[in-house]
């Protein structure tokens, strides 16, 4: 590959380089976990007092919760705060994976990843966050009345553990939904007006998804299936003010190359065959991707570089047919 096929100032790199870059940022998390682990691992006991106070306050009274396997007193805490060190770690993770895929993007699409950082670990942190102050007291309140009379409550310690970390991660992963519907958009692969037309088949996956991810209760999908829903609003909404903000400053690009083409009719013919061609018109009225249209200035670094990928392919190809007429030589030869 030659370097012309790569974003700006990067140079090609080996899978020997490719897997070192991987090993830092794999050490770096890991690093990162074990040293939150070691922070949260003294306060472990009070960290599960804490997530497991809104079902405590409806536990009947006189009763608590009870651990039924041997080790539990002990795994349940250390659990407990080897996946709160992964929750807290997780800004962090996300940075090191952009640090390894950054050498493969361009300068406008690393400009996207700030935005995108903070807004995906806010979005994942307030997911947690609507799970434990709002779907927990509904949801367990809910279970706490539905028991059968003469059936005494009392949770195990693990169960409940597994529980809430199971709603954690389905709450913050479902509240990432604006993030990729705004990609889509951003990237061209769906416009606006397609999602808004999807919304009743997104609605309806939304409770499906709710009826997957948290317990057979009507109260607990309803509470995960609405946010979604609205998050699914929120990011077409973000998404259509972000593609009108990019129209006017497109439009002023375009002006300008017209006063410029304008400035120039004095000029030579040939100062008018390199001028940058208009944008293709489609019947669909799809919006011209301009994405990369930086990184080539003009038509003549579009024909330099199909040339240069022409040029490679016939010396593949003389190569080809000089091998093929040796084994034919050879053959040859031997009869």
């Amino acid at each position: 590959m030659s370097d012309s096929a790569l974003p700006p100032n990067d140079k090609e790199m080996t899978l020997v380089q490719h897997l070192l870059e991987l090993r830092n940022s794999v050490t770096k998390g890991i690093l990162a976990i074990l040293v939150l682990f070691v922070i949260l691992f003294p306060f472990a006991n009070d960290l599960y007092i804490y997530i497991s106070e809104p079902l405590s306050r409806f536990l009947p009274e006189g009763t608590s919760m009870i651990a039924t396997g041997v080790a539990s007193p002990f795994l349940t805490p250390f659990k407990l705060s080897l996946v709160l060190a992964i929750y807290l770690a997780m800004p962090f993770l996300l940075y090191q994976l952009w640090t390894f895929i950054a050498p493969a993007l361009y300068k406008h699409e690393r400009q996207l990843v700030g935005p995108l950082l903070f807004f995906s670990s806010f979005l994942f942190y307030a997911g947690g966050a609507f799970a434990y102050y709002v779907v927990f007291p509904l949801v367990f309140g809910f279970l706490s009345t539905a028991a059968p009379e003469g059936v005494t409550v009392a949770t195990d310690i693990a169960l409940y553990l597994d529980f809430v970390i199971k709603m954690f991660f389905a709450f913050g992963l479902a509240f990432e939904v604006p993030i990729v519907v705004v990609l889509l958009i951003l990237t061209g692969m769906v416009s606006p007006q397609k999602l808004s037309h999807a919304r009743p088949y997104v609605v309806v996956g939304a409770f499906i998804i709710g009826m997957l991810l948290t317990p057979p209760d009507i109260v607990s999908q309803t509470l995960l299936a609405i946010p979604m829903w609205l998050l699914y609003e929120a990011g077409i909404i973000v998404g259509r003010t972000v593609l009108k903000a990019r129209k006017p400053k497109d439009d002023g690009a375009d002006d300008a190359d017209e006063e410029y083409d304008s400035n120039d009719d004095s000029k030579t013919p040939s100062s008018h065959a390199t001028k940058r061609q208009a944008p293709p018109e489609t019947d669909d009225d799809e919006e011209y991707d301009t994405r990369y249209a930086d990184q080539l200035e003009d038509d003549e670094d579009w024909d330099r570089t199909f040339d240069e990928i022409d040029s490679e392919f016939a010396i593949l190809e003389r190569e080809h047919q000089k091998r093929k007429a040796e084994e034919r030589r050879r053959l040859g030869s031997n009869l």
